[in-house]
């Protein structure tokens, strides 16, 4: 009577198994060498680096996944990523650094999160080779805004060390510098609350909203202090503008193009002080 227990709920299994798997869906497998790799573009990255997709957005997903190779001394150029990124790294030894902060050195195994609209780089070390999977998301079509190349002179600073400075007006990340923003020491000492709204609030969140990369409020905070001839905020939000990734022609065109609807005087006083801001090429 035991076995014939048993032997029906096995079958009952069995016979429930079809109904069941209606409700899973099928497996996806793309095979290695349907995603054969390529060669990294030169204006986004410095020295031999590879590409190999692993995967890509779905009608239900908007991640992309890839694994990257970098030889000795290759890295990325700065850039920034609407909804951040994540590195797994796989092999070797690389580092990675934010704008403003210290160069950090990364090994296999270890995971790096780097938050959205975030400047930074990553690469190999100038030893070693590294590879690293590296998980994006898209927003609005585009996953990634590339800058400036990473000099020789900012790479070769070694690990802990900070080599760039920090641009911004505000703190990089809200709150995690031991430098006094910019905010605080225009006005911390007369109007302290204004300076922590202006750390927290726009430079904290407003700037930080995924809606717009930090290039693109660059250049739209930039043209509105161009329209208001606001000659002392644009000061430090051209050099912004710049650490953002907007190009010095970029900004050059913004003022010629502004002469026309906010007017020449405004036009000419802007230009005075991208003189005293921006360098010659």
């Amino acid at each position: 009577m035991k076995h014939t227990a048993i032997t029906f709920v096995a079958l009952s299994l069995v016979c429930s198994a079809p109904a069941l798997a209606q409700h899973v869906e099928g497996l996806v497998i793309t095979r290695a060498t349907a995603r054969p790799s390529r060669v990294a573009p030169a204006e986004n990255f410095t020295g031999t680096v590879r590409v190999q997709p692993l995967f890509d957005t779905t009608a239900t997903t908007r991640a992309y996944g890839a694994s990257v190779s970098f030889e000795s001394g290759a890295r990325t150029a700065w850039h920034t990523h609407a909804r951040g990124q994540v590195l797994i790294v796989t092999e070797g030894v690389g580092r990675v650094q934010r704008w403003g902060a210290p160069v950090e050195e990364i090994r296999a195994g270890d995971v790096v999160r780097i938050p959205p609209n975030v400047k930074h780089w990553h690469g190999a070390s100038p030893t070693a080779a590294m590879s690293h999977i590296a998980i994006v998301e898209y927003l609005n079509g585009r996953n990634t805004d590339w800058m400036e190349q990473v000099t020789d002179a900012h790479y070769n600073v070694p690990p802990g060390a900070q080599g760039v400075p920090s641009a911004s007006p505000a703190r990089s990340v809200a709150g995690d510098s031991a430098q006094p923003s910019r905010a605080q020491q225009l006005m911390g000492d007369i109007a302290p609350k204004l300076a922590a709204l202006t750390d927290s609030v726009l430079f904290g969140d407003v700037w930080a909203r995924p809606g717009l990369s930090r290039r693109d409020r660059s250049l739209v905070t930039v043209s509105a202090l161009i329209a208001m001839n606001r000659p002392d905020q644009l000061r430090s939000h051209l050099a912004l503008a710049r650490a953002n990734g907007v190009t010095r022609d970029e900004l050059i065109e913004a003022i010629t193009h502004l002469a026309f609807y906010a007017g020449w005087p405004n036009a000419v006083t802007a230009v005075g002080v991208a003189r005293e801001v921006l360098p010659e090429r």
